[in-house]
């Protein structure tokens, strides 16, 4: 396990506190948006229960405010919300995922995450259970393909967009990992109409720079898109390299 850089005293004087009140907000909204999703979900389907986690997404990227996080969209183009998307991401860390979720709301975003976040952590794993999200078992290789393939389905079906981070794992440092082919090649294989948005996240890792208590104050994450890539263009390998070299164009560490 790799050790954890020292936090200047100066800065942890101040970021413990922020970092127990973080906590604790971050903490209730997952407990409030339990009852919130099971509700909107039974009595008003869909749609309402996506209402329910745009807005838990929105709140827990504002909670980031409390530590002085700063999370920077830098997002040149517009997007067709009537045809499939799949978003490939690098991975930094998790308190990435609600402000990807936040901003890529109009395009019904989806989860490819590991089965183990299906279960135990409130209104994170109701969502990923019951909101149409693919859960895989990284253990399981017949499972996980199964499931993308049936994710792929899904949101060709319905237009919506499916979010994977090809490291399979986050960044500790930020330095981008081994992007694995088989998922995107999955995914791709089964939405042939879907549209590609690469995406670079910088300095996310930086949260747990000294680890997760007391956090890092004053990071400022940037999520940029870049141009969309049909998957129907050219061959798998060269799309794949492509969209590699595009995330890792700009990831700074």
């Amino acid at each position: 396990m790799a050790k954890h850089k020292k936090m200047p005293l100066g800065k942890k004087i101040l970021a413990y506190p922020l970092s127990i009140l973080f906590y604790l907000i971050y903490g209730l909204l997952l407990v409030f948006f339990q009852p919130v999703q099971w509700v909107s979900l039974k009595f008003g389907g869909y749609t309402a229960h996506k209402r329910a986690v745009d807005l838990l997404n929105a709140s827990l990227t504002v909670s980031l405010r409390i530590l002085g996080t700063k999370v920077k969209f830098i997002n040149p183009y517009t997007f067709d919300s009537d045809v499939p998307h799949i978003i490939v991401a690098n991975h930094q860390s998790l308190h990435e995922i609600s402000p990807l979720g936040w901003f890529f709301s109009g395009l019904h975003p989806k989860y490819i995450s590991k089965i183990e976040l299906g279960k135990g952590i409130p209104s994170v794993s109701f969502n990923l259970k019951h909101g149409g999200s693919a859960l895989i078992d990284r253990k399981d290789a017949r499972q996980s393909l199964s499931e993308i393939r049936k994710f792929a389905k899904y949101i060709t079906k319905h237009n919506r967009s499916g979010i994977i981070f090809p490291e399979g794992t986050r960044s500790r440092n930020g330095r981008p990992k081994r992007f694995s082919e088989n998922g995107l090649k999955v995914l791709t294989k089964f939405a042939p109409n879907a549209v590609v948005i690469p995406v670079t996240i910088n300095h996310s890792w930086k949260l747990w720079e000294y680890g997760k208590f007391p956090m890092n104050i004053g990071v400022k994450m940037t999520i940029e898109t870049h141009q969309p890539i049909k998957v129907s263009e050219g061959s798998f390998e060269d799309f794949f390299a492509e969209v590699e070299a595009k995330i890792k164009s700009k990831i700074e560490y």
